[in-house]
């Protein structure tokens, strides 16, 4: 799982296909697990986004 501070590549995000291959830094993760970041104005929710951590904090 991500935490705040590592940086992960969004591999596919669901109704979103011009997220795939944006990387950026998690800045916060929400009471529901989504990750919010860097990358864009929308978060990634683990289980149904699919991304790698390519950096760890």
């Amino acid at each position: 799982m991500a935490k705040v501070g590592d940086k992960i590549r969004i591999i596919y995000m669901s109704g979103e296909p011009n997220y795939s291959g944006r990387e950026g830094v998690v800045n916060s993760i929400d009471s529901l697990g989504q990750l919010h970041g860097s990358w864009g104005g929308l978060a990634v929710i683990p289980g149904e986004d699919d991304f790698e951590i390519i950096e760890k904090a």
